[in-house]
């Protein structure tokens, strides 16, 4: 299964959704800015998928600035917008997630958390009383996404390896 994102092992390798390079010039994008996700690396499948979903949906709603233009097929077909940049998803043990955590707050990266109390509840409501629930040092963190300048989220991921 080829990954979405353009580093590792595919990096040469573009994917039919989200492409890096622009149509004039067809030289490979550098983006200023990162939009990463961190999953705790003893999470199921499913939940990898939710979390990282759900994480990432945080991004778009108080960042305007990650997400593109709508998208429009040949037959004038209308859809949403999505992010203008790869989402780059790594994964890591408890501490590393614990860490890259405070550093992202040190650092006062936008972020979003998901913890395991998460899994248990069924609505917004109850989420956001989930995670209201807990201090922050003790909250039980599955995952993490950040925004922000490239080398400040690559320092708050320090620890992390690529999802694979």
């Amino acid at each position: 299964m080829q990954k979405t994102y353009k580093t590792g092992p595919h990096a040469g390798r573009q994917s039919q959704g989200m492409s890096t390079q622009t149509s004039a010039d067809q030289r490979p994008v550098r983006f200023d800015t990162k939009i990463a996700v961190l999953l705790r690396d003893d999470l199921e499948t499913w939940q990898r998928l939710n979390v990282t979903a759900f994480l990432v949906s945080g991004l778009g709603t108080q960042l305007p600035e990650v997400v593109g233009e709508p998208y429009i097929d040949a037959d004038d077909t209308p859809y949403l917008p999505m992010f203008r940049q790869p989402v780059l998803v790594f994964e890591g043990g408890k501490e590393v997630l614990t860490a890259a955590h405070g550093r992202a707050l040190q650092r006062g990266l936008p972020r979003a958390v998901f913890t395991a109390d998460l899994f248990a509840t069924g609505n917004d409501t109850d989420n956001r009383a989930a995670v209201r629930a807990v201090p922050t040092a003790d909250l039980d963190l599955v995952g993490i996404a950040v925004y922000g300048p490239r080398n400040a989220v690559d320092k708050a991921l320090k620890g992390a390896r690529m999802h694979g």
